[in-house]
């Protein structure tokens, strides 16, 4: 996969930037994470397991890069100080925040032996919390230096179950509407009330194989199930995403040469929401 070359004073350019990536160790925020490194920005990887962020940070430096690990678990707001504290002693600073923590529990999904009727109460919640609540607390404990600075991009990861309800993922899919609700609501907020160099925005990524989905799209032969028959069909470009397909349109919304962008959703998805299916 081609990398994205950034020259020194273009608009993408985000040297001297200060990034923080909640769960950053995944398969999406750690493509993410190479991504904002390679454009010149130091990176704060924020995860709950230290020692895959940590490798991730060490894959970062040897490719010149420069990223360390500030662990949190985004339910936990002490934690989430501890990790900006940590940051701001080592940097001063922070001007993007990428808020990729989330995913579904399984004991969400409808599907199987499980109906609409046997998911609990908790189960709900917790896909809730991880996808919503934790981008709000991620959002209220990493922006309040972008306050006070004045200045700042926050771009959170939305989902195409947010506009286009998918079957199985009922809670996902409520949590992910709400997180492109409170994009625009937080864009509208701290523009009015922090001033207009704070950006807030979302991508909506199509669909990517990774470690939580990934028995759902492909058989163990890596051929693909029936599902991902049908995502693929009714995806015009014809195939899943790739992290580094999500760098492009990131660098664009961290960077200035975004400046008078706020408050929009931005598909990343092979044309899977642009089609209606015939």
């Amino acid at each position: 996969m081609a990398s994205i070359s950034v020259e020194p004073g273009h608009d993408f350019d985000l040297a001297g930037k200060v990034a923080v990536v909640t769960g950053g160790s995944g398969a999406l925020g750690a493509g993410m994470t190479r991504g904002l490194a390679e454009a010149g920005a130091k990176v704060a990887v924020v995860a709950r397991r230290r020692e895959v962020a940590e490798s991730l940070c060490q894959d970062v430096s040897a490719a010149g890069g420069t990223a360390m690990a500030a662990c949190a678990d985004v339910f936990d707001r002490n934690q989430l100080l501890g990790a900006r504290d940590a940051v701001l002693a080592a940097w001063g600073r922070i001007d993007v925040l990428v808020n990729a923590a989330g995913g579904n529990r399984p004991d969400s999904v409808v599907a199987g032996d499980r109906s609409l009727f046997d998911v609990t109460p908790e189960a709900f919640r917790g896909t809730l919390d991880l996808n919503l609540t934790g981008t709000f607390l991620s959002t209220q404990v990493f922006a309040e230096p972008m306050s006070r600075a004045g200045v700042g991009s926050i771009i959170n990861i939305s989902s195409m179950s947010a506009q286009k309800p998918l079957t199985r993922v009922v809670a996902y899919g409520t949590a992910k509407a709400g997180v492109e609700n409170l994009t625009k609501w937080l864009a509208v907020h701290l523009a009015t009330t922090h001033g207009p160099g704070i950006r807030v925005n979302a991508i909506a990524p199509g669909f990517y194989v990774g470690e939580q989905n990934r028995a759902l799209l492909l058989e163990p032969d890596g051929t693909l199930t029936e599902r991902g028959s049908q995502i693929l069909e009714h995806t015009p470009m014809g195939r899943f995403g790739e992290p580094e397909d999500l760098v492009g349109t990131l660098l664009w919304l961290a960077s200035d040469a975004s400046r008078f962008v706020t408050g929009v959703v931005v598909p990343v998805d092979g044309g899977y929401s642009a089609f209606g299916g015939v």
